[in-house]
């Protein structure tokens, strides 16, 4: 039901008799009332309201999006120095503690310092758990955060996966979260990714 046909209903109580006066304010009274259970009664500036906040949640929605948007970097890894310390021989395979320092230079672009925990079937084979701190550039933000690493050594190469710890970034790497890896030949480096973004 229209504003028009309302407004007419109630000019037209003021025209009639006195008698019919009560019959038409009845009248009018449910046609408001029809208007209000269709939903056809709200004024335009209520539907430009409503609209207004449709549209300002899909951009929240939308900027919420924006900010976890991933990013790709690439880096070369080269260990400057690593020393290893038997850590428990209580049984066999033993466990060594293992120093490394490492540069990073491409889309990482600095330096950390590992620790890693390695146990070594045989001189072919061994697995490690690490904690590294990055400190340099990622991309063209400066800061530093924390890697947890888990690799695999077989045959004189290395694989490995590792995820940026939640809640390590400080800097402007603050919020940073990320998923990759490396992988390469001893003597030769690593190439290195990592998949980020910022929360």
């Amino acid at each position: 039901m229209s504003n028009t046909l309302i407004l007419a209903a109630a000019l037209l109580a003021t025209t009639i008799s006195p008698a019919g006066r009560d019959q038409t304010r009845t009248g009018s009274r449910q046609i408001e009332a029809m208007s209000r259970a269709t939903g056809q009664g709200r004024s335009e500036p209520e539907e430009f309201a409503q609209m207004n906040n449709h549209e300002s949640i899909q951009a929240v929605g939308h900027s919420q999006a924006s900010s976890h948007q991933r990013a790709h970097a690439e880096a070369t890894v080269t260990v400057q120095n690593s020393q290893a310390e038997l850590f428990d021989q209580s049984a066999e395979p033993a466990l060594n503690e293992v120093h490394l320092t490492e540069t990073f230079a491409g889309d990482m672009d600095g330096e950390s310092s590992v620790r890693a925990f390695q146990v070594r079937l045989n001189q072919e084979y061994a697995s490690l758990v690490s904690m590294q701190r990055f400190h340099g550039k990622l991309g063209d933000r400066k800061g530093t955060f924390v890697l947890q690493g888990s690799e695999v050594v077989e045959n004189g190469s290395i694989k490995a996966t590792w995820f940026v710890v939640p809640g390590s970034g400080t800097g402007e790497l603050l919020g940073l979260r990320g998923e990759g890896g490396f992988a390469g030949e001893f003597g030769k480096g690593s190439k290195a990714t990592l998949d980020y973004w910022f929360e």
